[in-house]
């Protein structure tokens, strides 16, 4: 009986190996449909950053950071460009130094900001209607809550496992893993923010007629707007963030770069490969919170 109960074991890894291998083969052309997807949301991404010069770039980016941080406080007086000239100006030396750095890193650069922009739209795209529907639907966030603790908890690299089996290799694992890192903000904040708003609002609101969608569109989600903003910052920052990780099955970028540092015990190219990811990492964080109300 004792050697029995030693010899017992729960195989929780080989069920999921199995229920993923017979996935990977009966949905074949789905996911097939969905490489052809992102693959081609990303190259469009990475065709448009990169089809116009290097410095129009870098000056139509400066322009709208300026905008976007002087807007609230006027764009052409003191505050203005004391709120705004710092961003412009570390915008335009950031990118400078990124084409200029070593070997050179603007294209490395562009990629990267392909991957995030798509990454975090994929994941907007899913996150902020499940977060509404979690939060006004209460047995559907006791569903949802444990998943996005599991997918929050679970160490990233699992995620390129069954990633590569779905999608072989190249930037749309890549980014269906980042998605799934990323996901989880999206939906909590919104789920927040949505719960948060003022019982008083939400009954006045009622009281003058309003059908659900009103309530949700005009009270509701305009109330809860800044908190579904910092979901947002939050789902561009942890897309930043899964690079170094998502270019180990092949996804093109800084985070090559990174790797490739790593295995060569190449210290030059891994430091400066870091430091665009920083210097990139500081312009879309300042970038998602401008549109904070």
């Amino acid at each position: 009986m004792i050697t029995t109960i030693a010899n017992f074991n729960i195989p929780i890894g080989s069920w999921v190996s199995d229920a993923i291998d017979w996935v990977s083969s009966e949905a074949s052309g789905f996911f097939n449909g969905i490489t052809v997807g992102v693959d081609t949301i990303v190259s469009g991404f990475q065709d448009g950053l990169l089809y116009l010069p290097w410095y129009v770039v870098t000056v139509i980016i400066a322009i709208l950071m300026y905008y976007l941080s002087a807007r609230k406080v006027g764009l052409f007086n003191k505050d203005g460009w004391k709120k705004g000239g710092g961003i412009a100006i570390f915008t335009v030396l950031g990118f400078v130094l990124l084409k200029y750095m070593g070997q050179g890193y603007w294209e490395h650069t562009m990629q990267t900001t392909a991957l995030v922009i798509s990454s975090a739209i994929i994941a907007l795209v899913i996150g902020i209607p499940l977060g509404v529907y979690s939060s006004r639907n209460n047995t559907a966030d006791a569903i949802i809550r444990p998943i996005l603790d599991f997918m929050q908890t679970m160490p990233p690299f699992v995620y390129l496992i069954p990633a590569i089996l779905f999608f072989s290799v190249g930037n749309v694992p890549g980014v269906v893993a980042t998605v799934v890192f990323a996901l989880p903000p999206g939906v909590r904040f919104t789920n927040l923010g949505i719960r948060n708003v003022q019982k008083d609002a939400v009954e006045a609101s009622l009281a003058f007629g309003s059908t659900k969608r009103q309530l949700l569109y005009k009270v509701q989600i305009p109330l809860a707007l800044s908190t579904i903003m910092a979901g947002v910052n939050q789902v561009i920052m942890l897309s930043l963030s899964m690079v170094v990780i998502a270019s180990m099955v092949g996804a093109a970028g800084l985070g090559s770069a990174v790797y490739k540092g790593i295995l060569q015990a190449d210290v030059a190219l891994g430091f400066e490969a870091g430091v665009g990811i920083v210097i990139l990492a500081i312009i879309l964080d300042r970038l998602s919170q401008s549109f904070r109300p």
